[in-house]
C-alpha cells in the first residue's frame, strides 16, 4: 500500500528487454536507505517487486501485464521516474489509499498554466473517469492529486509549485501518457452497487441493507 506521496524521483540507468518484458535498473538515494530484496516499490505509480539493490541504484522487473497497462514500456535510458516505497505501519499517512495497481493510462491533453500553478487537462478510457468526481482522488504517475472537475474521458488536476518540484509532473508536455490508478473506495462502491442492482433484477429488493448484511 501507498500514500501517493513521492519520496524522490529516480533515473532509469539501464533496461534489459526481453519478450513482452523487462528489467531495468533504476538511480536512487533516499528509497534506498532501507530498501532490500523482495521490498514492493511504487516506480511511477506501478508497485513492482525491487530484486536486487546496490548501493546506488535498485533493479526491478517489469512483466507483460505491468508493460501494457502502464507507461513504463515507454521508458528510455535518462528517463526519471516518481518513487516511492510502500508504507510502513507506524508512517504518517498523507496522500490517499494508493496499491500501485494501474488501471490504465491517459494521455495529457493540454496544460494551462496560472501564475503560481498549472491545471493539466488529462484524456483517458471513459471506464475510469466513471470512478471520479469533482474533488475527488487519483494517482497519476503515483502522485496523490485532487481532480477538479471531470467528464465522460477526460479529468482535470491541479499542480502546486511543489508537486511540479519534486515529482516527474512538472515536466509533462501535451502528448505525454501518464499512468492513473482511481480511487480504490470508488471502485469498491462500483462493484456494491453493481451487486445491489443484481439483487434488485432477481429479487425485486431495493433494500441496501440486506444487501450489506449478505456480506
Amino acid at each position: 500500500m501507498f500514500t501517493g506521496i513521492v519520496e524522490e524521483v529516480g533515473q532509469v540507468t539501464h533496461i534489459e528487454r526481453y519478450a513482452g518484458s523487462a528489467r531495468m535498473s533504476i538511480a536512487a538515494k533516499i528509497v534506498l536507505e532501507d530498501l532490500k530484496a523482495g521490498d514492493s516499490i511504487s516506480v511511477n505509480g506501478a508497485c513492482l517487486t525491487v530484486v536486487s539493490r546496490s548501493a546506488s541504484q535498485f533493479q526491478v522487473d517489469v512483466m507483460e501485464e505491468t508493460m501494457l497497462r502502464t507507461n513504463l514500456g515507454y521508458l528510455k535510458v535518462g528517463d526519471r521516474v516518481n518513487l516511492e516505497r510502500a508504507l510502513p505501519v507506524t508512517g504518517r499517512f498523507g496522500g490517499h489509499f494508493v496499491q500501485g495497481h494501474v488501471d490504465g493510462t491517459g494521455v495529457v491533453a493540454n496544460i494551462q498554466k496560472l501564475q503560481r500553478s498549472w491545471v493539466v487537462k488529462i484524456n483517458c478510457d471513459e471506464r475510469l473517469t466513471r470512478f471520479m468526481i469533482p474533488k475527488g482522488s487519483v494517482a497519476v504517475d503515483g502522485v496523490s492529486l485532487t481532480t477538479i472537475d471531470c467528464g465522460r474521458g477526460w479529468f482535470t488536476v491541479a499542480l502546486i509549485p511543489y508537486t511540479l518540484r519534486t515529482t516527474t509532473l512538472g515536466t509533462k508536455r501535451a502528448g505525454d501518457v501518464v499512468n492513473i490508478e482511481v480511487d480504490l473506495l470508488a471502485k469498491y462502491i462500483h462493484k456494491l452497487l453493481q451487486a445491489h442492482s443484481s439483487l434488485n433484477e432477481s429479487k425485486g429488493d431495493d433494500s441496501v441493507i440486506e444487501l450489506i448484511k449478505g456480506f
